[in-house]
């Protein structure tokens, strides 16, 4: 009856913009990006040949803005919403689906590049590309798996225990021990992007060329993206932490960044062990 209040546990968000201010923006940046790697010859008189003309960086930019503008207005309605109290026990049940569907949606992300990784390891012998005889191909020097890969696995196995310990601290009502945690997780998920970055600049192979060096970059690479993400993730709970959202019994937020820092060590783990180790 009107004027009464609701008395069921679910929550029906309000209007939003912010599924189709994302969607647009995503696309943009897709766009963008397309033009950004292949360009696209215009017309140098046309309006669109500021945005369009061979490796502009413009539409991709205007494109991420959009994406982080929609991050930020999105997730903090989410945060106000769990202030008001609407996150009821049901809800946050479907918070947790949520979460753990997409992480499945992105393991399968990254079953697709081990996949051909592993096609082109284990089955180069079929002549299937012109020269597609041995794996890796003839004159790629591969990278030493016991130097800056093995110093790359140590500091995620790290950075597990370290986030680990911030959400355990914290359903235990120690919020200094957390926010240590999360401070040092974050400081080993930038450690880990720079040495990446170093290994890269002295690679000894390109993305292009051959199937190693596509496969390689691009499992890797996706990865590191993901690494990249995850520190975010885990910076921001850090900073609601310290701003006081986050209590023993109510801290999702930490709770899926943590799931998503355990899903980027294991698909470290098995990149080190089979793209780094076994098929070098």
């Amino acid at each position: 009856m009107a004027g009464q209040a609701v008395k069921h546990d679910y929550h029906l968000v309000n209007p939003s913009p912010w599924p189709v201010v994302g969607s647009v923006s995503a696309f943009v940046m897709a766009v963008g990006l397309i033009v950004l790697m292949r360009g696209l010859s215009t017309d140098e008189t046309s309006w669109a040949y500021f945005f369009l003309h061979d490796g502009s960086p413009w539409l991709f930019g205007l494109g991420a803005l959009g994406v982080v503008y929609t991050m930020f207005g999105w997730w903090g309605d989410v945060i106000r919403e769990s202030h008001a109290g609407d996150h009821t026990p049901v809800v946050d049940i479907g918070l947790r689906y949520g979460m753990i569907l997409f992480i499945a949606s992105e393991v399968m992300f990254f079953v697709a590049w081990f996949w051909i990784f592993f096609e082109g390891a284990l089955f180069h012998d079929v002549r299937l590309l012109e020269g597609w005889d041995s794996w890796p191909p003839p004159g790629v020097e591969t990278f030493d798996p016991w130097h800056l890969p093995l110093i790359n696995t140590l500091i995620l196995l790290l950075s597990g225990t370290t986030v680990t310990w911030a959400h355990h601290a914290l359903q235990h009502g120690d919020r200094r021990g957390a926010m240590w945690g999360l401070i040092l997780t974050v400081l080993l998920g930038v450690s880990f992007t720079l040495v990446q970055i170093y290994e890269y600049s002295h690679a000894h192979f390109d993305f292009g060329g051959n199937l190693y060096g596509a496969a390689f970059f691009m499992a890797t690479g996706f990865h590191g993206a993901h690494v990249i993400i995850g520190t975010v993730f885990l910076a921001v709970c850090l900073l609601r932490l310290i701003a006081g959202h986050f209590t023993p019994k109510k801290h999702f937020g930490l709770e899926a960044a943590a799931w998503y820092w355990h899903f980027v060590d294991v698909v470290w783990l098995f990149l080190f062990a089979f793209v780094y180790v076994a098929f070098r």
